[in-house]
């Protein structure tokens, strides 16, 4: 049986800074699947990776080993496709590493979708950026009618621009504010020209978010342990990691130590 966590209402609760104080930082490896196997993202679209014989069930297995308390599982398929291509794996993985909790992403934009990812094995899910581009068919989402979420920011020079389908360009502090409102308990945000680079966080957008005073995870270009500090030091309460895991570049078993201490 999985330890208990506190759950993300439990962070806007609580707020940003009690938590921080409270509880451990959160390294969340990335298992980011298409078509069944290991990719990463690219500016044109997803490519598959060979890391882990390109298993993804492979890599959960072994970031799970390492001390992961949680993975981050991207179905690439949904965000580029539209299609939720990989169920499957999600199923696979809660069955075969269950000691971690898995929060599930990749262009979830309704409620149908969200409970299809939960049902299959998700702990929470990312809502997508491109869902705010309709507020009020966002609000009960990103208020929990559909289960545990974390709001997806995908920030491009200080605007929200989704990757994958589905156009959306939104002033950034303009939909922290509704969002607020609506009852957010907190943030994916990912500092999208970072993202595959290793040029570390986007400390100063980090904060900006942070000062909404919920709950932020960080992504986007963290490839080491001073990245991780950085991202910590900056607000955040936990960063997901996304090639380095992969490649092993980072020390996962370390970072994984370091958080819990």
């Amino acid at each position: 049986m999985i330890c208990s966590a506190p759950t993300p209402h439990a962070w806007a609760e609580a707020g940003s800074a009690a938590y921080r104080s409270a509880v451990p930082f959160t390294v969340l490896p990335a298992i980011d699947v298409t078509s069944g196997r290991l990719g990463v993202w690219t500016p044109s679209g997803p490519e598959p990776v060979e890391a882990f014989g390109g298993d993804p069930v492979a890599a959960a297995r072994a970031f799970a080993a390492a001390g992961a308390r949680w993975l981050h599982v991207v179905d690439m398929d949904l965000a580029f496709g539209g299609e939720p291509a990989n169920l499957g794996i999600v199923e696979r993985i809660a069955g075969q590493a269950p000691t971690v909790r898995l929060q599930i992403s990749g262009g979830i934009d309704t409620a149908a979708l969200a409970r299809r990812y939960l049902g299959a094995g998700g702990d929470r899910y990312v809502l997508a950026s491109r869902a705010l581009a309709d507020p009020e068919a966002a609000a009960p989402l990103v208020g929990g009618s559909a289960g545990p979420v974390l709001i997806g920011l995908e920030v491009d020079d200080g605007r929200i621009r989704g990757r994958g389908d589905g156009a959306v360009d939104l002033d950034l502090m303009g939909a922290l504010g509704w969002l607020a409102g609506a009852g957010a308990p907190g943030f994916l945000l990912t500092a999208v020209g970072r993202v595959g680079g290793g040029a570390g966080p986007d400390a100063p957008l980090i904060r900006r978010v942070a000062r909404v005073g919920l709950p932020v995870m960080a992504a986007g270009g963290i490839a080491s342990l001073e990245d991780l500090r950085a991202a910590r030091e900056a607000g955040a309460v936990g960063a997901v990691v996304g090639r380095a895991a992969l490649d092993g570049s980072l020390d996962l078993a370390a970072a994984l130590t370091w958080a819990a201490a």
